[in-house]
Order: structure tokens, then C-alpha cells, then sequence
């Protein structure tokens, strides 16, 4: 199974590199992610409610052009999955992160959270998982910079303080491209990147058996 990718916003060469290996180093036996930059007429941050309208925007817009050929799927590089209302409109199916993440959490009678970096993240995070009808908890916002993505040591330590106030049992790391180091926390907090390629490559796999 072949994904093609966008960034969100747009990103310099060092970022787009290093959110290309975490793909790489995350996606399963039989399933590549070509990730690429939205390109420089995209938003650099997703600090406000316009960033994150210009940034759905544009991310349409590069999906609509896109050639499929050899792709199996389309999937936002971004936890609020970006242009999900419009996923027919696409030649290849549109996959979310975090729809497949909650979804599958909820599915296991989990109340699903998550933890965000700033107030316009939460709210849409929010309004994503009320769309697609999973309960959740509000999304706790952390006050972390766009920088903290890169670091995994500050986001890390955010994590650790914030998680424990959430009342749900397994919470989103509401960020695609963020390692987290590995550190033990109640509720539990999951990574939708990882989580999501995994449940990509098991449909696959079960595709090919039928």
C-alpha cells in the first residue's frame, strides 16, 4: 500500500526530512508514506482559527491536483484531518488520523481525549471528533510553541504534566509529527501517527487476503 502525504503547513527542508523518516521509521512491512511540503503559500504555524481554514484550504487544493497514479490513498499530515468533509471529491480515498485513531480507541469502550499545543488546535480537534460522533473529552491545551514539535524532550515533559489532569483513558498526542519519549502516564497517550499506520497496513493486509 502506497500513501501520498501533505504537510499541513509548510515546512523547510530539515523538518520535511525529519517528518519523512518518522513515517518511514512508523510505517509498517508493506506500507510506504511519500510525504511532501504543502509548498510556501501555505500557513508556517497553525496558531489561529484562519491558519487552520487556510491550511484545509490548501491541502484540498493539493490533493485535487495530485497525480494518483501509483498511490493507494490520500492522508493529511495533520491530526485534524484536514478536508475530511470532502474525501469523495478525491481520486484515492481520503484517510484521517485521527478518525482512525479514536475510532478505534472508542470502538474498544475507551473515552477518548487528547492533549493539543494551542487553543486553535483543541477547538478544531474538537469539532473533528464531534463530526464524526465519538464522545471525547474536551482536548486539554498544553501552550506549547510550534518549535516544541521538533522537541521531543518539551513536548515530552508537557505530556507529563498535563495528562494526569484528563479524566479519559487513553488520550491523543494531538500532533502527527511529534516523538514522544518514552514515559508512562495515566491516561495513557497515544501517538495517531503510528497508531493509524498500523490500522492502514492491517486493511491492507486484509484487502489482499480477501
Amino acid at each position: 500500500m502506497r500513501v501520498l502525504a501533505f504537510t499541513p503547513v509548510h515546512v523547510d527542508d530539515a523538518e520535511l526530512a525529519r517528518r519523512q523518516a518518522r513515517y518511514d521509521a512508523l510505517s509498517p512491512t508493506g506500507l510506504v508514506v511519500d510525504l511532501r511540503d504543502l509548498g510556501p503559500d501555505a500557513p508556517r504555524a497553525l496558531d489561529t482559527e484562519g491558519d487552520v481554514r487556510a491550511s484545509e484550504d490548501a491541502v484540498a487544493a493539493a490533493f485535487a491536483a495530485a497525480d494518483p497514479a501509483g498511490y493507494d490513498g490520500f492522508l493529511p499530515d495533520c491530526v485534524l484531518d484536514p478536508c475530511a468533509e470532502q474525501a469523495g471529491d478525491f481520486a484515492r480515498p481520503l484517510y484521517g488520523l485521527t478518525r482512525l485513531t479514536a475510532s478505534f480507541y472508542a470502538s474498544q469502550g475507551h473515552r477518548v481525549g487528547a492533549l493539543a499545543r494551542n487553543d486553535a488546535i483543541a477547538a478544531e480537534l474538537d469539532r473533528r471528533l464531534a463530526g464524526y460522533g465519538i464522545t471525547a473529552e474536551p482536548t486539554t491545551v498544553m501552550n506549547l510553541s510550534f518549535d516544541d514539535i521538533a522537541d521531543s524532550h518539551a513536548w515530552t515533559a508537557a505530556v507529563a504534566r498535563y495528562a494526569p489532569s484528563l479524566t479519559s483513558s487513553v488520550a491523543i498526542n494531538a500532533c502527527s509529527a511529534v516523538d514522544l519519549a518514552e514515559r508512562r502516564t495515566d491516561p495513557v497517550v497515544v501517538d495517531p501517527t503510528a497508531t493509524a499506520l498500523r490500522l492502514l497496513a492491517l486493511r491492507a493486509d486484509l484487502e489482499v487476503a480477501a
